[in-house]
């Protein structure tokens, strides 16, 4: 007869569920930053953003 070996649920679940938490908590956080990054730079004009070398065009690309 074979051997079974057992493992129990909450053993296996909570060696996961910290790194889990940690990525889901590092993805919300950098969408947030991301976020607060776009809105900063949309809100200055043509010429400021001009003065830090940017367009319009740049404000997507560099905060994603």
């Amino acid at each position: 007869m074979a051997q079974l070996d057992i493992i129990p649920a909450s053993r296996g679940i909570s060696l996961g569920l910290p790194s889990i938490f940690a990525t889901v908590s590092n993805a919300v956080s950098a969408y947030f930053e991301n976020r607060a990054t776009r809105k900063a730079l949309g809100a200055l004009t043509d010429r400021q953003l001009s003065d830090i070398g940017l367009s319009r065009a740049d404000i997507e690309q560099m905060a994603s």
